[in-house]
């Protein structure tokens, strides 16, 4: 019999990604195939594979070395992580270097498999499709900065359009300029004003993939004490971006305010990240920079899935495996999603589609956090909800989904809410938490978060009345907490409460 460990969904065998990239080697091993795939292993090697191949033509030999004895310790975790399917890709260093084939071959025979060295339309693809996976309904703008190329590829919703790929990698920059910020400024400005289809971004988002942006992000993030310390889908308006772009480039990043928090081996590439996307910003006039988590790797498992398996929502997609994972009864959750939609529908309050996909999730969610102690059920449940790795939402959207389960466990006391998390959600996100974790109390006192319950217990508004119904063997339910909890809810929306029983 196959055995599944009882905090991991059955998603099939494991399957993983090695890149090979001109800064960074790294694995990422995944629970499964799906929509939202989850990484139950995630490690890099730092090589610099393309730190001399614009000078040299060459991969530095250390830096083979370094890349080779990573490889062979992610193919051993591989095999310890029962790995069934396993692809290894390359990128620029590999692509670009004239002995750039003889390395592959020695990774081949180390990985055991065939080893994809991208082009650089292909990277861009799979980079792109990896943004159109995690971030709903993305316009604009994808770049994926690497150590050897920046790839730039229109995107709007599921479709993908014109790609670029540049030399303007931090490894790239610094070796083709000597190290000068000066020399590379040129070299940035030259190639991308070049690319007609970065006008596009005008008045749309930049979608930055890349660890080197993912740097820059993190800095900006902790010097301005940002309350949600979750990268992806974190949005710097462009304005503000541009600003901290060109002090980036322009101080040794060392004397920069919390530069602690970005790893020492990045921290030399800083200044070539922060110059391209200055032009990047001044050329296509984005409104915003949205930081992607999701790149080529993901981009490459989304591509081998099933059509209809790529259609599906990924926040839903993982917050359905949350609810599975966590929370009484699955079922349940589902249940309430259709409990809720009645009671939406019939109470005319205005709640758009955006806002119709985030109360589905939360209803996903409302009992993961049933097994910790009555007292920290709400704050346990934000913390996890706020910090958790799903995507496909925005920082006011995990705001709305953590403040409506914090609510539904403790009602509306708010003394203990970090004031900085609510200040994520519009006030009008957050009165629709209100009004969302209250009705969940009315449905958990009903139902006590068992299946087969709500379908038989409508909560809905009739001529203006809010009435929950309680028929049959549902009868008994009625009581004065039930009755307290309704009104409470029925003063948020303005109605009057009422519990049919006959």
């Amino acid at each position: 019999m196959k055995k599944v460990a009882q905090g991991r969904l059955d998603h099939g065998p494991a399957v993983a990604v090695i890149d090979i990239g001109s800064n960074s080697v790294r694995l990422v091993v995944y629970e499964g195939l799906t929509r939202a795939p989850t990484p139950i292993f995630n490690e890099k090697e730092l090589c610099g594979l393309g730190r001399e191949v614009h000078s040299t033509g060459l991969l530095a030999k250390a830096a083979v070395e370094e890349s080779l004895k990573a490889l062979k310790r992610f193919r051993a975790l591989c095999d310890t992580l029962q790995v069934r399917r396993l692809w290894v890709i390359a990128t620029a260093a590999c692509r670009d270097a004239r002995n750039g084939p003889a390395f592959i071959r020695a990774a081949e025979r180390i990985c055991r498999v065939k080893i994809d060295v991208l082009s650089g339309s292909r990277e861009a693809q799979y980079s792109a499709l990896g943004v159109v996976s995690s971030i709903h309904r993305p316009e604009g703008i994808v770049g994926d900065l690497g150590g050897g190329s920046l790839e730039c590829t229109r995107v709007r919703g599921s479709q993908i359009g014109a790609r670029v790929t540049l030399p303007l990698g931090g490894l790239a920059l610094a070796d083709a300029s000597g190290k000068s910020i000066k020399k590379a400024e040129k070299i940035v400005v030259k190639n991308l004003r070049r690319v007609a289809h970065l006008k596009a971004m005008k008045g749309k988002s930049f979608y930055a993939v890349g660890g080197t942006w993912r740097s820059f992000a993190r800095l900006h993030m902790f010097q301005t004490g940002y309350p949600l310390h979750v990268m992806h889908n974190y949005v710097i308006p462009a304005k503000e971006a541009l600003e901290f772009a060109r002090l980036v480039h322009r101080v040794n990043p060392e004397s920069l305010s919390r530069i602690e928090v970005v790893a020492k081996a990045r921290r030399p590439l800083l200044p070539y990240a922060a110059l391209v996307l200055e032009y990047l910003i001044r050329i296509g006039k984005p409104q915003d920079i949205v930081i992607s988590v999701l790149g080529v790797r993901e981009g490459l498992l989304f591509s081998e899935l099933k059509a209809r398996e790529r259609k599906k929502d990924a926040l839903i997609s993982a917050c359905s495996d949350l609810n599975i994972l966590r929370s009484r009864s699955p079922q349940h959750g589902e249940e309430l999603i259709g409990w809720t939609d009645r009671f939406m529908d019939s109470s005319g309050l205005e709640e758009d589609a955006q806002q119709r996909r985030l109360r589905h999730a939360a209803c996903l969610l409302a009992d993961i956090g049933w097994r910790t102690h009555p007292d920290y059920r709400g704050e346990q449940s934000l913390n996890i909800i706020a910090n958790n790795g799903f995507f496909a939402t925005d920082h006011p959207g995990r705001a709305f989904l953590a403040l409506t389960v914090y609510f539904r466990h403790m009602g509306l006391i708010e003394e203990e809410l970090s004031p900085r998390l609510r200040e994520l959600a519009s006030s009008s996100m957050l009165d629709h938490a209100r009004v969302l974790g209250v009705a969940m109390r009315v449905a958990y006192l009903v139902s006590a978060s068992m299946p087969g319950v709500l379908p038989n217990t409508p909560l809905q508004v009739r001529r203006r009345k809010l009435t929950l119904t309680l028929k049959g063997k549902y009868r008994t339910m009625a009581g004065d907490r039930i009755q307290g909890r309704l009104k409470q809810l029925a003063r948020l929306i303005g109605r009057e409460p009422v519990i049919v029983t006959e």
